[in-house]
């Protein structure tokens, strides 16, 4: 029998095998785990590297517009993205960057492994589509008083403290299982409602009070109608859509853990508004934990 003459080379071949063995296997069945491994060799190599380099530039630099304004980097999604990559790599690097080509791939788009203003926007518009799509005013028996220990402001008019009955319900489930994991006092504002069923007249008036708030802000046709879109806190000024305060909020272990685990109790976020998330039970059953 031959020698190995370099037994380091020989090692580094054996694991270059089996990590391009590992990305051929089949991946786990599920919505976040539709991105498709992709086989690599060392011209991926270099690309996702190179890619890497580019997505740190254009998380922060990246021009885009959403609700009639225009918005620059995606960093401030970056737990939304890394969720929908199934991922938890940072943007810059050659990790993301793969798992990011896998996911293109997956959606019909070239396979770059760069998070350009294309690839953002089919991103954008996954997001959204997992909103709530009839915004019908819910009837008044559709609706339950909510205690005024729920609220983030505990002096809220009553008209303001009605949630949907199971959206309700899944929102106790879903405050519990968080005090639980992250060991959060009940005592604490964490995940306090701030705001839930607002009927067309109030809408109307809070735009008329924000006339610049845009669409992104405050919708015309706004999932609250429902009574099934909830503004939880998250941290930082509780609805404040100005990009250092997003930024302070998504860092917040509750955030994170919202974007983990949210979908196991019906709730979908809002990508632009931190502390807005939605309950659609009808997805819930389709959408593994880390969506």
């Amino acid at each position: 029998m031959r020698s190995v003459k370099n037994p380091f080379l020989f090692l580094l071949s054996c694991l270059a095998v089996v990590f391009c063995l590992s990305m051929l296997a089949p991946a786990r069945p599920g919505r976040s785990a539709a991105v498709s491994p992709v086989s690599i060799d060392y011209a991926d190599y270099v690309a996702f590297d190179a890619a890497a380099v580019e997505n740190a530039r254009l998380k922060l630099d990246l021009n885009w517009t959403f609700g009639a304004k225009p918005q620059r980097g995606w960093y401030l999604y970056t737990p939304l993205i890394q969720s929908l990559l199934n991922t938890s790599a940072a943007p810059e690097t050659s990790v993301f960057a793969q798992a990011l080509a896998g996911w293109q791939k997956s959606e019909g788009l070239v396979r770059t492994g760069v998070l350009d203003q294309e690839t953002w926007m089919k991103m954008v518009a996954v997001f959204q589509s997992r909103r709530i799509k009839d915004r019908s005013t819910q009837p008044s028996e559709a609706l339950t008083l909510v205690p005024p220990s729920k609220f983030f402001d505990p002096e809220r008019p009553k008209e303001l403290r009605y949630v949907e009955r199971q959206a309700y319900e899944a929102y106790k489930k879903l405050v519990a299982a968080a005090e639980a994991d992250l060991s959060l006092s009940p005592d604490e504002n964490w995940l306090k409602v701030i705001s839930a069923f607002r009927s067309p007249a109030y809408q109307a008036k809070l735009r008329r009070q924000s006339p610049k708030s845009g669409r992104a802000g405050l919708a015309v046709n706004s999932p609250h109608f429902t009574g099934r879109a909830l503004d939880m806190y998250v941290g930082g000024e509780p609805v404040s859509t100005n990009d250092l305060n997003r930024a302070k909020q998504v860092d917040t272990k509750v955030y994170q853990w919202l974007v983990k685990n949210a979908g196991r109790f019906g709730f979908y976020p809002y990508f632009y508004e931190p502390w807005h998330w939605e309950y659609r039970p009808q997805d819930s059953a389709a959408t593994s934990p880390a969506e």
